[in-house]
């Protein structure tokens, strides 16, 4: 009969022992998993396959101050080493997703974290101002601001220190009563700089990176796979874009509160993003093979820890 001290058992026991509790900034979180904007949607389409509240913390996808039906299909295209995207942004509106949705994620124990965006300086701050008015039952606000901004021909407010700042510096005017998070695209040639710019404004931390432009065209056809033209390329491909943003980003702010994100399968790639540099990790593209990823990274992770003798998550911040 097999002793039950046997190395299974020692192994299922070290990884119990592990101390899975981080800090992002001001914000304790039970362990460093989240989910990521975009890829798990408003509400609870994923309390199916795992416990929501269970995660570091759910993050919803990007919310805007109205209602958004996002682009035309096909919206989605497979890309080898992970996937290209062009949804658009598409959701209900803050106020709806407040009275639809928000009940149900309290109700799973779920540590919320709501993403914004708009194409106005003064959507932003309308979509926070709003949120304000539930940040009871949020954990943080994080700002995508990787999104055109029509009023200064439609640049992208991220690519620039100017626009990063000044989106920042609205929402947390706005949204002053829990940390507000800045998610910066990695198509710039200093994000080092950019983030400095969201610091400056006032963010609580920064979610590293968002995702990195692409196309896809159809040989056949010669026309874009996507309805909309190009998209973010996300998945594997980008996991190294995400770890050298990292990496570079917290050399330069030592005290920064960092999410990393992009690309992270499995737990391995998220002890890599927090070897880094990062404090947490979200879990995103991964979710659309297999909605249960957060969970299992998590685990993973823990039994990573366990076997490498690490039994703080907080200690592999040490790039």
């Amino acid at each position: 009969m097999l002793s039950r001290w046997g190395p299974g058992a020692r192994a299922r026991s070290r990884a119990g022992a592990v101390d899975l509790r981080v800090r992002v900034g001001t914000l304790e979180l039970p362990n460093p998993i989240m989910t990521a904007a975009g890829t798990a949607g408003h509400g609870t389409e994923l309390a199916a396959y795992l416990d929501l509240g269970a995660l570091g913390a759910h993050v919803v996808k990007s919310l805007s101050i109205e209602a958004w039906a996002g682009n035309p299909a096909p919206r989605v295209a497979d890309a080898d080493a992970g996937m290209l995207n062009s949804v658009g942004l598409q959701n209900p509106g803050v106020a709806a997703w407040i009275a639809e949705d928000l009940p149900a994620l309290r109700a799973t124990g779920a540590r919320v974290v709501v993403s914004i965006w708009g194409f106005r300086i003064e959507d932003y701050a309308a979509a926070a101002t709003a949120l304000a008015a539930v940040a009871e039952n949020l954990a943080a606000l994080e700002v995508n601001v990787s999104c055109p901004n029509i009023e200064d021909r439609r640049h992208m407010f991220g690519h620039t220190c100017e626009g990063t700042r000044d989106v920042v510096a609205a929402v947390k005017a706005a949204f002053p009563d829990r940390p507000v998070w800045a998610k910066l695209s990695p198509n710039v040639t200093d994000v080092v700089s950019i983030a400095g710019a969201a610091l400056e404004a006032g963010a609580d931390g920064l979610t590293l990176i968002n995702t990195v432009m692409g196309l896809a065209i159809d040989p056949v056809t010669r026309r874009p796979r996507l309805g909309n033209g190009g998209g973010g390329l996300s998945g594997p491909a980008i996991r190294p874009v995400a770890v050298r943003a990292i990496a570079d980003v917290r050399a330069a702010f030592a005290d920064a509160a960092i999410i990393g994100v992009g690309g992270v399968t499995k737990g391995e790639h998220a002890a890599e993003l927090l070897v880094a540099g990062a404090d947490a990790v979200q879990v995103g593209t991964a979710t659309f093979a297999d909605p249960r990823s957060p969970a299992r990274v998590l685990a993973e992770l823990t039994a990573w820890c366990a076997r490498h003798d690490v039994m703080r998550v907080a200690e592999l911040r040490s790039y």
